[in-house]
């Protein structure tokens, strides 16, 4: 299991949020407990299956959603 924070451009709204909520959790290999998407710092921390999903394949859901990732840090859990 990897931890990740994915930093965001600014998020504008509360709507911003769930999309990218809801995009994430359903995908393959994200530990849904984890997931939190913070307002005020536009960041995105989760812990994911690095056996079943790569940290590329999380930012690129949140990048076909139309937000720009500015950077991913990934710990070992």
């Amino acid at each position: 299991m990897q931890k990740a924070t994915i930093q965001l451009e600014t998020l504008t709204c509360p709507s911003c949020l769930q999309k990218i909520e809801n995009a994430v959790k359903s995908l393959t290999g994200i530990e849904k407990e984890s997931l939190k998407v913070l307002f005020n710092s536009s960041k995105v921390k989760l812990n994911f299956d690095d056996q079943k999903i790569s940290i590329n394949e999380i930012e690129n859901a949140i990048k076909k959603l139309g937000y720009v990732v500015k950077k991913s840090q990934v710990k070992a859990q």
